[in-house]
């Protein structure tokens, strides 16, 4: 089955690829800002809904204007494409997935897209719409063989960084079916600790440079404003910012593989991150441990890959619940770290308990839709398993 797939590579413009970026990037982003202040007027003040399809036929009076004619000097396919993501992001907001938009700002991330009849792809070359060389990209990986892209994004992050994303469509092999299953639970002090009872740790990549980060970012606010040197201060905090992102990825990335590549099923907690970044004594911690990332890369790859990723309920009592017999605490504050079950007198390491519990249920939950994936589990008390044991002597 042809699933479409996005790779990213590194891109280096000579000065004049980059003066044509430049321009493009500006362009998206003043037709993005403008169709964004078209429709909250025809909305607030009309009460009327503007579509992409309206905002197309005011864009093409716009260029007519004299003190806006400037929009008609480069590739028209990346500003339609401007229209087409604010419509998108209007969707996602109205579906509750993103809060509502706001107007792009020039010192933030750029970016325009380019479909098919903009650009030129021939011998592993990609031209874009207005440039008369090919970019230099730097192929880390091949793209897939008999595949053309459908579209490209370029993109300028803060640290001057140019990269391009290409959109395939390609055939994903399923990875070959495993027995493994496992139990994964989300914490601060250990990334992630397994049902296995394997614990990974927690990096702190924004930790390890804040210091150096916080540093950069006095120096910046001493920088007259407007000054040459204030840019560079700018482009500094800006690259350990990038820095800690790219390090943070990178990590997420290859444990996220791994798990996939091992198991047929994982379970995970699904947690509520943006409320949990409210408190303010872990709201740091959180916001460095990329939770959410992590999930969502363990979500797009088990569908590729033909594995199961089952969610469990935010409330259930992963850490307080006793394993073996089934008993839940009334209470377990986080400076708790192992505790021993009244009922039964087995003692838990909070959680290394919470992965096998974390387990237990996702198991439970996926053989409720009409699959067995643990031919051993037997069935406790409702919404558990436990898994099966010799008797005692």
């Amino acid at each position: 089955m042809k699933q479409k797939r996005a790779f990213k590579y590194r891109v280096y413009p000579t000065p004049e690829q980059q003066h044509i970026l430049a321009r493009t990037f500006g362009c998206c982003r003043f037709v993005y800002n403008w169709a964004l202040r078209q429709k909250m007027d025809a909305y607030f003040n009309e009460q009327q809904r503007l579509y992409c399809k309206d905002l197309s036929e005011r864009l093409t009076e716009l260029k007519k204007q004299e003190e806006t004619c400037w929009l008609s000097e480069v590739s028209s396919v990346p500003l339609q494409q401007a229209l087409r993501h604010l419509d998108k992001a209007f969707i996602n907001f109205f579906e509750g997935r993103t809060p509502y938009p706001t107007f792009h700002k020039k010192r933030n991330k750029q970016s325009a897209t380019y479909t098919s009849n903009a650009f030129i792809y021939k011998d592993g070359m990609i031209t874009l719409a207005k440039m008369s060389e090919p970019l230099n990209i730097h192929w880390s990986r091949p793209l897939p063989e008999g595949v053309s892209p459908s579209s490209v994004t370029v993109s300028k992050d803060c640290a001057n960084r140019y990269f391009i994303s290409i959109l395939v469509e390609a055939d994903i092999a399923h990875l070959p079916v495993t027995e493994q299953t496992v139990g994964a639970d989300l914490g601060l002090k250990s990334f992630v600790i397994l049902s296995t009872g394997e614990t990974i740790g927690n990096p702190k990549f924004f930790h390890q440079d804040e210091k150096k980060l916080a540093k950069a970012q006095r120096r910046h606010a001493k920088k007259q404003k407007r000054s040459k040197n204030r840019d560079k201060a700018r482009l500094k905090v800006a690259r350990i910012h990038a820095r800690i992102a790219d390090r943070r990825r990178d990590f997420s990335h290859k444990l996220s593989t791994r798990l996939i590549r091992e198991n047929q099923t994982i379970c995970v907690e699904s947690l509520a991150v943006k409320n949990m970044v409210q408190n303010p004594t872990l709201s740091k911690a959180i916001s460095d441990v990329g939770w959410s990332e992590f999930v969502s890369q363990l979500e797009y790859k088990a569908a590729w890959y033909g594995r199961n990723l089952v969610k469990i309920d935010r409330w259930y009592p992963s850490s307080k619940r006793c394993f073996d017999c089934g008993h839940i605490l009334d209470s377990l504050t986080l400076d708790i770290r192992m505790w021993t079950c009244p009922e039964c007198g087995v003692h838990h390491d909070r959680d290394i308990n919470a992965a096998h519990n974390i387990h237990a249920v996702g198991l439970t939950v996926f053989e409720a839709c009409g699959e067995s994936v643990r031919p051993g589990a037997v069935k406790t008390k409702p919404g558990t398993t436990q898994r099966s044991r010799k008797p005692k002597k």
